[in-house]
């Protein structure tokens, strides 16, 4: 009796060292990302990656407002999401091709010169800067020139004011080692976290799939001081399952949902 005693105290006592250790792990705070910033709204037009929908995620005071950024051919950097407009691949057209078309609510494409004018005017939002990748390791060296070229001359060359992603390995690890005072999280799938760190790349943005299939990944994060942000998490369970799990930030199409879930799990938004 004694034995079975002692043998379920020892397994209490290891089971409350493993939790203390998870609790210890987890972040105190999630951030929410505003996944294109906060289009999803009448205020913004409905318009992904517009000056609108960044004013409006500044405005509404979540963490942090994602934007993609692709460089036309004469290196001018707008703020678009996909490669192509109107069937014409960015890298491969001049800026005059694009300077007059317009997004769903009526603005034109932003430059990023634009588009950081209204980013450093609510300091306290981070500027979640997606680099696209582009055709090949010449031509994402020039962009990310650009990029930091840019933010210097806004006075946003700051950790705290801008941090980076990419499904690019190439501009992942270009920037962790030129700039490595920045965040600079990988969006792809392809590379576990240790294989990351590596590089130098300190964080992670996996699909919410993806540290759902690979259970080890937000540890071996978490063990190599790593940043865990995941995309594009829209439904409840699995902002749920995103927030258990501890994430630091968590990038949405519905941030006000998930603002309210996170009231209702009692997960501190920061």
């Amino acid at each position: 009796m004694r034995k079975f005693l002692y043998i379920i105290i020892t397994a209490v006592a290891v089971l409350g060292c493993r939790t203390t250790d998870l609790q210890a792990q987890m972040p105190k705070q999630t951030g929410i990302v505003a996944h294109r910033g906060f289009w999803n709204c009448e205020e913004a037009g409905y318009a992904k990656n517009s000056i609108a929908a960044l004013r409006c995620a500044q405005e509404a005071g979540f963490w942090g407002s994602e934007f993609d950024v692709n460089m036309t051919s004469d290196g001018v950097l707008i703020v678009y999401h996909d490669s192509d407009v109107d069937g014409k691949r960015i890298e491969n057209h001049p800026y005059s091709e694009f300077k007059d078309i317009r997004i769903a609510n009526g603005e034109v494409i932003p430059t990023i010169d634009m588009f950081l004018e209204q980013g450093k005017k609510y300091p306290e939002t981070m500027l979640v800067y997606e680099l696209k990748p582009h055709s090949c390791a010449e031509v994402e060296d020039r962009f990310v020139e650009l990029a930091i070229e840019n933010l210097k001359r806004h006075g946003l060359y700051e950790p705290e004011r801008v941090m980076f992603i990419s499904f690019s390995m190439h501009i992942c690890e270009k920037i962790a080692m030129e700039h490595p005072q920045f965040t600079v999280q990988f969006l792809g799938s392809s590379k576990s976290p240790a294989e990351l760190c590596k590089h130098g790349i300190n964080g992670i943005d996996y699909n919410h799939m993806i540290l759902t299939i690979h259970k080890k990944w937000h540890k071996l994060a978490r063990r190599n001081n790593m940043s865990i942000n995941t995309w594009t998490v829209n439904e409840e369970p699995a902002m749920r399952r995103m927030l258990m799990l501890g994430v630091d930030q968590l990038t949405t199409d519905n941030p006000i949902e998930a603002r309210e879930l996170m009231k209702t799990m009692k997960v501190s938004e920061l």
